[in-house]
């Protein structure tokens, strides 16, 4: 039984690994669109979809790959805290890439880019805060996909009850899996969360106040 849970715990981390969370958000966001509001050309939604993946997904994971192969990681779940501090910062160029992406290419709502912003910060602090204590980067990417939910549902004055509580399930699930590992203690990754979710619901918050 602790095998098969070890299993899944890890199963779960990669899958909910940070470098896909924004392909799913991004999936959400144009699922809700389609569903709520207007039917949006599938060519605008392919370039959103694939541009995102890309520049948030596969240019981040081609990089830790010549850094495994180069020796200066030693597994992409980054488990060494020592190895994290370039692959993040990798991350954090990607992801400045991105965020021109939505707003100057794809032109997409202000909401989205604010979020992709309160994203990238919180990617350069833990980038600062792993020096010195190892918090949670899936949990800080989980949190801001909620936090991202929430700005989008108050910009749209929806109320996506069903997702937010299946995000929030996933969450505590992603909590126990970094746990059971032992990749984390109970306050690295409830910091991580906070942290995700304050970096991309505050700002929108501010701006509707």
């Amino acid at each position: 039984m602790d095998r098969v849970l070890y299993i899944l715990s890890n199963a779960l981390s990669i899958l909910l690994h940070p470098i896909f969370i924004p392909t799913y958000g991004m999936i959400m966001y144009i699922a809700t669109m389609q569903f709520r509001f207007t039917s949006l050309p599938t060519t605008y939604m392919l370039l959103c979809l694939g541009g995102t993946f890309i520049l948030t997904s596969v240019i981040p994971l081609v990089l830790m790959m010549l850094l495994k192969k180069h020796g200066q990681i030693s597994s992409f779940q980054l488990s060494n805290a020592k190895e994290r501090t370039t692959p993040y910062i990798y991350t954090l160029i990607c992801f400045g890439f991105w965020c021109f992406f939505l707003k100057v290419s794809m032109r997409l709502p202000l909401v989205l880019f604010v979020v992709a912003i309160g994203a990238t910060i919180a990617i350069l602090l833990i980038t600062i805060v792993n020096h010195w204590w190892k918090i949670s980067a899936h949990l800080t990417a989980m949190g801001g996909l909620f936090g991202g939910i929430c700005s989008i549902a108050l910009t749209y004055s929806i109320l996506p009850t069903t997702l937010i509580i299946c995000t929030l399930v996933i969450s505590l699930l992603l909590m126990y899996a970094r746990l059971y590992v032992n990749a984390h203690t109970p306050l690295q990754v409830v910091c991580g969360y906070i942290l995700g979710l304050i970096f991309t619901s505050i700002p929108t918050l501010i701006i509707h106040a």
